[in-house]
């Protein structure tokens, strides 16, 4: 087995992420530029239109996964990507010269190429490193997922200054061209430095190739990445409406926070990538999802108010009631204390309040002259109890699992070099194909669980039993493998 690294390993390793990063933030455009175009009735599109229109891209890169593994474990990485990302580039200009739906729809379909690029990568990294270095080279390479935080934050700013402050607005159009433009110079700069390598395997036949698809255990670890990935893209999207929804914020302020959440799970895949060479992909996978259902757990609560019925005061004997002020109830000589609401919803709106908040009052159902009798209800009792979801808790919790899900997107990939060597480019591709499924259902699955529950956090419900679901999954394979007598697979799943 070879464990040193072939020269030019780094080199390649650096182009593959470099062009990664740029295809990346290239697949998340639509999110921000038909935001851009609809908020400002550049056009006039309904928000089915919308949606499909976001979605489009992202199912285009996921579908042309498998295809794209196929393609780079039989002619190499270096032709393959320098090809596709001229393909995304062409669709990439023309969206800026287009004035119709079908139209945009189109060159969307075109530059979501950009989405397969990432099947590309990993079969052509992993033909550079040897197997104990694989995961902390696909970790690194992974971590071009934060091209869309790069959309995120910059494509709103480009939009200002290219409208010149929304005073132009047909400037929306040198956008796309600056993306095409940045594309074509990722793709001659990675034809000019990189060198190509292709597997041993390039010479099977395409159905030997496809050969490994029959095993459920490739389809487990799509399932995996459904969730790490897949769950990832969608929440990109999803989290700037959700802030805006739920917590009032501005578009902006919900584009950084959104932004927050992709950058570092981006970021820190390469440490999910070190963590797996070190540790195992079985113990990292543990961790994941079983931090996935807790966290998914923590925020199925919603931002909410509960009216309950509380303690009442009852009259203690038989009498007359002579007054009834904010402060008592006097029957006869007796006198009973009322309690005022406090007003805690307007300290918890101005205030930071993580655990749920009561108020606790009282309102009189007698009045004055009124006969009553021993143990019958002057005033009855009413308990409110608040819950904040305090914003920035959530964006915590958000950023906290985000960075998980980054770290399991390395720990899956890890796997796949190690039981399918030969065929990394085709299981990648297929796994990529259902990771990047999830990115394009999800959002449709989350507006859907929103219509029926009426309840934003229903997403959240939804990725605990997905996550819990792959959990269990797992944990039952390792211990049906275990006592079958496979100690190996305390390295892996």
């Amino acid at each position: 087995m070879e464990t040193t690294l072939p020269k030019g390993a780094n080199k390649t390793l650096f182009l593959n992420t470099l062009a990664f990063t740029i295809c990346f933030a290239a697949w998340m455009l639509n999110g921000v530029l038909v935001t851009f175009l609809i908020s400002n009735q550049v056009f006039d599109w309904k928000l089915s239109e919308v949606g499909f229109l976001i979605g489009i891209p992202v199912l285009t890169g996921a579908l042309f996964r498998l295809p794209a593994g196929i393609l780079t474990d039989k002619y190499g990485g270096k032709p393959v990507m320098t090809i596709l990302i001229i393909l995304c580039a062409i669709p990439m200009f023309l969206l800026g010269f287009v004035n119709s739906y079908t139209g945009f729809a189109l060159c969307s379909f075109g530059f979501g190429l950009a989405g397969a690029s990432f099947s590309v990568g990993i079969a052509y990294t992993s033909v550079w490193f040897p197997m104990k270095r694989q995961g902390i080279a696909l970790g690194i390479f992974g971590a071009g997922n934060a091209g869309a935080a790069i959309t995120t934050l910059l494509a709103p700013t480009l939009l200002m200054y290219f409208t010149n402050n929304l005073q132009d607005l047909e400037g929306w159009r040198k956008l796309p061209l600056l993306y095409g433009g940045v594309l074509v110079g990722m793709a001659i700069l990675f034809y000019l430095f990189s060198t190509n390598k292709k597997p041993t395997s390039s010479t099977k036949t395409l159905l030997k190739q496809l050969a490994p698809l029959k095993s459920i255990r490739v389809w487990r670890f799509g399932l995996y990445y459904f969730v790490v990935f897949g769950c990832f893209v969608a929440f990109s999207q999803w989290l700037v409406p959700y802030f805006v929804n739920v917590y009032f914020l501005s578009l902006v302020t919900a584009g950084i926070l959104a932004s927050l959440f992709s950058f570092p799970s981006g970021i820190i895949r390469i440490l999910g990538g070190w963590l797996s060479d070190k540790l195992g992909g079985r113990t990292v996978m543990y961790w994941v999802l079983g931090s996935s259902c807790l966290i998914s757990f923590f925020l199925i609560i919603p931002k909410m108010e509960i009216t309950s019925p509380g303690k009442g005061i009852l009259a203690k004997q038989d009498g007359v009631i002579t007054a009834v002020t904010s402060d008592e109830i006097v029957v006869d000589e007796h006198r009973y204390g009322l309690t005022k609401a406090t007003n805690v919803k307007a300290n918890i709106e101005e205030g930071t309040f993580i655990f749920p908040t009561k108020d606790v009052w009282h309102e009189t159902i007698v009045k004055v002259g009124d006969k009553v009798t021993r143990k019958q209800l002057l005033a009855k009792g009413i308990t409110k109890i608040y819950f904040q979801a305090n914003v920035w808790v959530f964006a915590v919790l958000v950023i906290l699992i985000g960075s998980i899900w980054g770290i399991g997107k390395a720990a899956v990939y890890k796997h796949i070099p190690e039981y399918y060597p030969e065929e990394v480019g085709v299981v990648g591709g297929i796994v990529g194909v259902i990771g990047g499924l999830g990115g394009f259902v999800c959002p449709i699955i989350f507006g859907y669980l929103l219509d029926r529950t009426g309840l934003w956090t229903s997403c959240w419900i939804f990725m605990f039993f997905l996550s819990l679901i792959c959990l269990i999954w797992m944990h039952q394979v390792i211990q049906r493998k275990l006592r079958k007598g496979h100690p190996e697979i305390m390295k892996n799943i």
